[in-house]
């Protein structure tokens, strides 16, 4: 399939290596191509709703981040403070994500296939495109072109 998920300025699929963004894209490709075969438009419907309740990679962190202070703070309070380092290195792993929009947790949280919220939206709008939602998608081609088409249009 031809590149489709290109966008410089997004900072996690920058610094995410080739191979897992490779990973992903393969991923959503399959999935999309799979959805263009079968052609049921209320799979995809049932598929969107799952889509719609899927984290990004800052809601993990951010929760990942809150847990781990709290978890500090707790423990601290038990066992005379030495666990407050872990508060403080989880709001500075928060601080470092805010400010430069990856850090460590986006290469583990990666790894572990969690995708940016654009990626996600990328294929929501790829599973509209092919339900007929929108009036881009050719319907001539077999379905691999559609699954391109779709996957290309969620992009513009």
């Amino acid at each position: 399939m031809e590149t489709w998920n290109q966008n410089p300025s997004d900072a996690v699929r920058a610094h995410t290596p080739l191979l897992v963004n490779r990973r992903i894209d393969e991923r959503v490709e399959g999935c999309v191509r799979y959805m263009a075969e079968k052609g049921d438009r209320a799979e995809m419907s049932r598929y969107l709703e799952r889509l719609e309740r899927e984290w990004d990679i800052s809601r993990a962190i951010s929760v990942s981040t809150a847990a781990m202070s709290a978890l500090g703070l707790l423990l601290g309070r038990r066992d005379g403070g030495g666990w407050r380092v872990l508060s403080a290195v989880a709001t500075s792993l928060l601080l470092q994500h805010g400010v430069f929009g990856f850090g460590p947790l986006s290469e583990v949280f990666r790894a572990l296939g969690v995708r940016t919220r654009r990626e996600i939206d990328l294929e929501k709008f790829a599973i509209k495109a092919l339900r007929g939602d929108f009036e881009r998608i050719p319907n001539d081609g077999g379905p691999l072109a559609k699954a391109n088409a779709a996957l290309v249009a969620a992009q513009s």
